[in-house]
Formats: structure tokens, C-alpha cells, sequence
């Protein structure tokens, strides 16, 4: 089984709630906040195997180049620009799709790797823990991210994805069982809540919601998810020692009260499916 976990916004607390139910499940955890992942900081992982993620981008033969320009009108990327002494790449905007290649009627163009990151493999106790990590500069997290769940095994996952429904959502939560969101009780969060909702109900993956740092005197996520008969999964109460163990790097279920009600979560996440 794959849960996936994210959020309309950041700084909801999506890696929190990640790190903890794989913690109190005994699940394997998969970063894919791959641009900024710091589930690693709670689960601390020993880190036993690193892998370089490279994209297929074209290498021109200048000596074979006719000049023609069939490799700049085929990308759809605007990768490459045609001009009278040559063609000009920008690797930065390669998708890595082999167009290029496919139509260069003078076989000037083949295809080398490019890095553009890295993936980190290792365990904490049981766990096992990936983490992928887009270089700095880089604009495409896609790629590492479908290489990362390519690497998932059959063993039951939480999967810590980015904040927001851009394409590297999509890329986290296709193929997941069940998509847990995390949220928090203020209108922004309702509002990107909603956005995040369309998303998973338009890709047909079952979901349900955890309301983060819960005021009970603030009660419009509730209202919410009783209008759309979305499952609240359950709420994590805003307390003075929730931020001191967060401060301090800690996992929250290392208190006994925060273990508990993560356990009760957990088994209400492996109901999601059938009562959605």
C-alpha cells in the first residue's frame, strides 16, 4: 500500500505528519519534496547508497549540422534556437523527450546524460528512508521523483510529496493508494485545501484530511469536509509541546500521548479506501 501525504500550502506540517506515521506504522518513507526534503532531519537515517539522476539532452556534431533547424521547430520546450551559424541549446529547459534526435535528417544529434540530481537511500531502525535531492538551479523535479518511486518496493510507504498541486504533485501521488492532506484551520489553508482536493478527486485516489496545530474554536475545515463528505482523518492539537520537540528535531510520537493519537490516525488511513 502507498499513502501519499500532502498539502495545498507549505508549512502545514505534511512532513511532520509523514515522518511520524511512518515512525508509529513501521512504514518505509519516501521524500519527494525533492527541492527541499527535510524528513530526514526527524528520521535520521543512516545513509548507505547515493544515486545520480541524469536526463537524456542533445549533443550536436557541429561537423554534421546542416543547418536546417528541424531540431529547434520540433521541441515544444524552446530548448533549442535555430540560427544561421548554428544551433543554440539551453540545457536548462530540456525536458530530455529525444525529439531532437528523432528528426535531425544529418544524424548530428545523440544524447548524453546530464545530472540534475541525486537520490539518498538508508535506514533508521526498520525503517527504510529515500530522499531525493534537486541540485541547486535546476527547474525539473519531475524527473527525479518518478526515478525515486521507481525505486519503492512492494513494502507498505508513506510519501512525503512538495506543497501545492504543480507537476511535481502529480508526479508524487500517481499510482499511490490513498491521499492523505494535511491542512490547518485558517482561510488560506481552507483555500489551498480546496485547490489540492480538485486535484486528487480529478486523478480518482481515494483521500482524507488531518487538520495540523487544531484550534476547536476554529472549526471551518470540519464544516468543510462535512459539506464535500471528505473523511477528517484526525487533528493534531495546537500545544506548546508539539514545537518544543519540533524545535528540537525530534519525532512527536517520542511523547507517549502524541504516539497514541498517531497510532489512531494510522488506523483510520487504512480505512480511507473503502470509504471513499
Amino acid at each position: 500500500m502507498k499513502i501519499a501525504v500532502l498539502s495545498g500550502k507549505g508549512g502545514t506540517g505534511k512532513t511532520t505528519i509523514s515522518t511520524n506515521l511512518a515512525t508509529v506504522m513501521n512504514w518505509s518513507y519516501v521524500d519527494c519534496d525533492v527541492e527541499e526534503p527535510n524528513g530526514f532531519i526527524f528520521l535520521k537515517p543512516e545513509i548507505k547508497k547515493t544515486e545520480e539522476v541524469k536526463i537524456p539532452v542533445p549533443k550536436i556534431d557541429e561537423n554534421k549540422c546542416i543547418r536546417c533547424n528541424e531540431c529547434a521547430s520540433v521541441c515544444q520546450f524552446n530548448a533549442l534556437a535555430g540560427t544561421k551559424t548554428g544551433v543554440i541549446f539551453f540545457e536548462k529547459l530540456c525536458h530530455g523527450c529525444g525529439a531532437c534526435s528523432i528528426v535531425c535528417p544529418a544524424g548530428a544529434i545523440t544524447e548524453v546524460g546530464r545530472s540534475i540530481g541525486k537520490i539518498d537511500i538508508g535506514n533508521t531502525n526498520s525503517i527504510k528512508c529515500m530522499r531525493g535531492l534537486l541540485d541547486i538551479g535546476e527547474p525539473m523535479a519531475p524527473p527525479i521523483i518518478k526515478k525515486l518511486k521507481g525505486l519503492v518496493d512492494e513494502t507498505p510507504t508513506i510519501i512525503d510529496c512538495s506543497p501545492g498541486s504543480s507537476c511535481s504533485v502529480v508526479a508524487a501521488i500517481e499510482g499511490v493508494d490513498v491521499a492523505i492532506l494535511v491542512t490547518e484551520a485558517t482561510p488560506f489553508g481552507l483555500h489551498d485545501l480546496k485547490i489540492a482536493v480538485e486535484l486528487v478527486r480529478q486523478m480518482g485516489i481515494p483521500l482524507g484530511i488531518i487538520i495540523n496545530r487544531a484550534d476547536e474554536e476554529k472549526d471551518l475545515i470540519t464544516k468543510y469536509c462535512e459539506e464535500e463528505k471528505i473523511q477528517l482523518i484526525g487533528k493534531i492539537p495546537y500545544a506548546k509541546r508539539a514545537a518544543v520537540l519540533y524545535s528540537e528535531g525530534k519525532l512527536l510520537v517520542e511523547d507517549e500521548e502524541y504516539k497514541k493519537l498517531f497510532k489512531e490516525i494510522g488506523e483510520r488511513i487504512l480505512g480511507v479506501k473503502a470509504c471513499s
